[in-house]
């Protein structure tokens, strides 16, 4: 068992993956900022009855969404300036990625709200940006939540792509410590449960949204 499995190297790299799990949940949570406000933004903007609007947008959504998101944090890394940080690369692509995804949700959400709230505000002689903020977002971003928890989990176990743009998330560590020490299985089980520690009860919450909000 010694062979496979060495208790005391485990506890060595599980302060640099602890570190490591700080940098992945903050790229996560920033990532998800950027996802959740720019996805509203874009189903918004998809719904306007303007094609130079929406077939511009339609044709880079598809294409983020079509292309690997380790291509296109190694192709923006490349192309960004030298002083912008990898982790602010990393948290913006993951951002803009989960954003065309999220889109759709929101979309979803916004059809989902019956006709006859459109009509109720339109007799109140509601202003349209009153609607929109006061009736119709409200209620599509309550039955959204569920999805939108989703897309958070996902996020957060494809941030070990950050490592392809050097940022040292929890992947990192692991396989820097296992270059320097040859020790990978300690390492990579950490990282799983590590992983799995944070999106177990996070998916169980997302679960109980689905519940409740169906």
């Amino acid at each position: 068992m010694s062979d496979i499995w060495d208790w005391e190297k485990a506890w060595d790299v599980l302060p640099k993956l602890l570190e490591g799990l700080v940098i992945t949940v903050a790229a996560t949570v920033l990532g998800m900022v950027i996802a959740s406000i720019l996805g509203l933004v874009l189903a918004m903007a998809m719904r306007t009855p303007t094609r130079w609007v929406t077939a511009p947008l339609k044709l880079v959504i598809d294409f983020i969404r079509m292309t690997p998101l380790l291509v296109q944090l190694v192709f923006v890394y490349l192309l960004s300036p030298p002083w912008l940080p990898p982790f602010t690369i990393g948290f913006i692509v993951l951002g803009i990625h989960y954003a065309t995804y999220m889109s759709e949700v929101y979309r979803a959400g916004i059809e989902a709200v019956p006709k006859g709230q459109w009509e109720a505000a339109t007799a109140l002689n509601m202003s349209r940006g009153r609607t929109w903020g006061a009736v119709i977002l409200p209620q599509a971003i309550r039955k959204t939540l569920p999805g939108l928890g989703n897309y958070a989990i996902s996020m957060f176990k494809e941030t070990p792509f950050l490592f392809a743009i050097t940022v040292v998330e929890m992947y990192a560590a692991a396989q820097s410590f296992g270059a320097n020490t040859f020790s990978y299985t300690e390492a990579l089980t950490m990282v799983g449960l590590l992983f799995l520690v944070v999106s177990y009860p996070t998916s169980l919450l997302v679960r109980r949204m689905e519940i409740r909000f169906a």
